[in-house]
């Protein structure tokens, strides 16, 4: 019974993890898309960048949490929240810097 807890726990933990890229990267889309409407009313050739972007960072992690070979499954989701976090930050830099 204890097993089947912490496998339960582990599955939970990618699950979250799943959600938290999709909503992260998700409201980083929803920012270029409000940027978009509130200043050309259309978008532009950074703002599809940006979105690209994004959806090829959501592509690129997804794969790694859905990878199975993985040595140390607690230090490689831990890495992938890191890479999370930074790309998230660079691409909120870029929004911050649109004109």
């Amino acid at each position: 019974m204890h097993s089947q807890i912490k496998i339960k726990n582990k599955m939970a933990n990618v699950k979250n993890l799943k959600k938290d890229i999709n909503y992260v990267l998700g409201d980083i889309i929803e920012a270029v898309y409000l940027f978009e409407i509130t200043t050309t009313g259309k978008p532009t050739t950074e703002t599809n960048a940006l979105i690209d972007e994004a959806i090829a960072a959501f592509d690129t992690l997804i794969t790694k949490v859905n990878a199975k070979k993985v040595a140390d499954k607690k230090a490689h989701f831990k890495q992938i929240n890191i890479e999370l976090e930074q790309t998230a930050n660079q691409l909120i830099s870029k929004i911050n810097g649109l004109q």
